[in-house]
């Protein structure tokens, strides 16, 4: 199974690709999606939204997983990250992905096994569980690969109770 994880941010949206196997993992691919910063919103949306229709359409993922929006104090950033958010789904929707969400807190548990892991902790965990030489660099990227891996094992979870069909 083809997993497409994404990170979604208005500057910067992380994507990372894996293919997922019973417990193994193999990466495909990683990058970032940028916008740029004197780029007016509407503009800067409409960049994501093309961008992440190609990046669909060139990988074909049977499954998308995306981070559900968390904000605990700045809702300054929330807003923005959310119309990100907004055009990714439908950019999804609209090449009929199969679309899961997952809170920062269900990645961090998966991917660590403890909910207040930092980013030094996701990025290490990435690399171990993809098998790479070194851990990615790009935080966004790493989150998406996480959130890639944290599908994969809810997934397989919800398999083996026979909620999902192979």
């Amino acid at each position: 199974m083809i997993i497409l994880g994404i990170d979604p941010g208005t500057a910067t949206t992380g994507y990372g690709l894996i293919e997922a196997e019973l417990n193994r993992y193999r990466l495909i691919d990683y990058g970032s999606i940028r916008t740029p910063a004197k780029a007016q919103a509407p503009r800067r949306l409409e960049m994501i939204y093309d961008a992440m229709v190609a990046l669909l359409m060139e990988t074909k993922p049977d499954h998308v997983a995306i981070e559900q929006l968390f904000f605990n104090r700045n809702i300054t950033t929330a807003v923005p990250v959310g119309q990100a958010r907004g055009v990714i789904l439908l950019a999804c929707q609209k090449q009929h992905m199969a679309i899961s969400e997952y809170t920062p807190l269900q990645v961090k548990q998966s991917i660590v096994g403890y909910g207040r892991a930092d980013k030094k902790q996701i990025q290490f965990m990435v690399g171990r569980l993809l098998k790479m030489k070194e851990p990615p660099k790009n935080d966004d990227a790493a989150d998406a690969l996480a959130i890639a891996i944290t599908h994969a094992h809810y997934y397989a979870t919800r398999r083996v109770r026979g909620e999902e069909k192979a």
